[in-house]
């Protein structure tokens, strides 16, 4: 088990950057915990009862829900109350010491407490501004509430169940939109930080979720629409056929994926079939195995169900075939390769619970991203922030009081 982790200096690439971090939810927490695990300063405002995720699932202390967890390390967290003229003057004093304003707050209400970008830049003119829209701002969905359920829909994305394999369309069992379109905010952050560096001028970054998620859906998903006019369908043969699965083994389940001429002659041979690969011309090219790869992944499964999950991983990793155990989620967490790596790592909190930590998954060999802090209690470091922005003790404890009491 990992003890607390202590406030040290990071190693991180982006160690020296300071971000103030007006978002909620997933989306921006999760973009802004991967650049606190890079080692940038992260400061969480949040007001009232806090962000909702603090409240989703179960939670071992106040607050400390279990999504709240996942996305909220390496942060410190203070309470403030914006309706208040004390919380938006330490807002302000924030801006002034931060190269980021992170944001996923809707941009009417950012501008009616001051806080658009035009605001920000009088107070430090080379901010890098970031704003977690849900839809570009020059379309007609401008302004417009946005969810991963609403994005998953609009994307296309959620259509790919039905074009799969014909029943209505679904939405992934996983907050996918809200992720991926993190990422791409944690990069633009990233990205706008290396300009400044290099003009010396902040900027505006828009980071839209619709179009984040529908550049992701459509990287293989647009197909034959690639072309004007279209050369066939949209959504990408191979990975949208009903026949792509975890294949049933006598035993259990198991990812099996030839690739070259080689393999798949191979995988058949060894499954007992060598006649698909060497008398069938639907599978004896690349481009006829793409246009044929449903039935041939039908095939797949019929060989795939003569063998143990055992038998099958021994055989093809002899043979250089890739092939993988189809895990439960729950066989994950003991996973043998992410436990040895220390990716998946036990953790004491200082609230007074363990819990389950993923180690930031990219390695730096020169400046290596770490876990500094354990996700922060509500309002845990209000007091301390405040001091470093220059108002007294007491007046940091009574803006600290009154944000507490505060309904948000």
């Amino acid at each position: 088990m990992t003890t607390p982790s202590s406030s040290r200096e990071s190693t991180g690439p982006l160690a020296g950057v300071k971000i103030l971090d007006l978002s909620t939810v997933v989306l921006g927490p999760y973009a802004t915990q991967l650049m606190g695990d890079m080692g940038a300063d992260v400061i969480k405002v949040e007001n009232g009862t806090g962000d909702i995720m603090r409240h989703a699932g179960p939670s071992p202390a106040p607050g400390m829900g279990a999504i709240y967890m996942g996305c909220n390390r390496n942060k410190r967290a203070i309470l403030l109350d914006l309706k208040n003229p004390d919380g938006i003057e330490a807002i302000k004093r924030l801006v002034k010491q931060c190269d980021v304003f992170f944001t996923n707050v809707r941009m009417d209400g950012l501008k009616r407490l001051g806080l658009g970008y035009e605001d920000l830049k009088k107070i430090r003119e080379d901010i890098v501004y970031v704003h977690c829209a849900g839809y570009g701002a020059d379309g007609p969905y401008a302004g417009k509430p946005a969810y991963d359920d609403l994005i998953q829909a609009g994307s296309g994305i959620a259509d790919l169940f039905h074009v799969r394999d014909g029943g209505p369309p679904r939405y992934m069992p996983a907050l996918m939109a809200d992720k991926v379109s993190g990422l791409h905010a944690a990069y633009a952050t990233i990205a706008g930080l290396f300009a400044r560096s290099q003009t010396k001028q902040g900027q505006f970054i828009e980071a839209p979720m619709l179009e984040s998620f529908t550049a992701f859906n459509l990287v293989e998903n647009l197909y034959g629409h690639t072309f004007q006019p279209p050369m066939a369908q949209m959504a990408y043969t191979r990975s949208s056929s009903i026949n792509r699965m975890p294949y049933p083994t006598k035993d259990g389940y198991i990812g099996i994926m030839p690739y070259s001429d080689k393999q798949w002659v191979t995988f058949f041979e060894l499954g007992g079939r060598p006649e698909v690969m060497t008398t069938d011309p639907r599978f004896s090219t690349y481009n006829a195995r793409t246009a044929n790869i449903g039935a041939l992944y039908q095939l797949v499964g019929e060989v795939a169900a003569t063998k143990t999950t055992d038998e099958w991983l021994a055989l093809l990793g002899k043979a250089d075939i890739p092939c993988a155990r189809c895990a439960t989620l729950q066989e994950v967490l003991e996973d043998p390769h992410l436990r040895a790596t220390g990716f998946i790592h036990e953790r004491q909190h200082p609230a007074g619970f363990s819990y389950l930590a993923l180690q930031h998954p990219v390695n730096f060999t020169g400046t290596p991203a770490d876990i500094r802090r354990e996700p922060p209690l509500l309002g845990e470091h209000t007091v301390e922030v405040l001091l470093e922005l220059g108002f007294t003790q007491a007046d940091a404890e009574r803006i600290a009081t009154d944000a507490a009491k505060a309904k948000g």
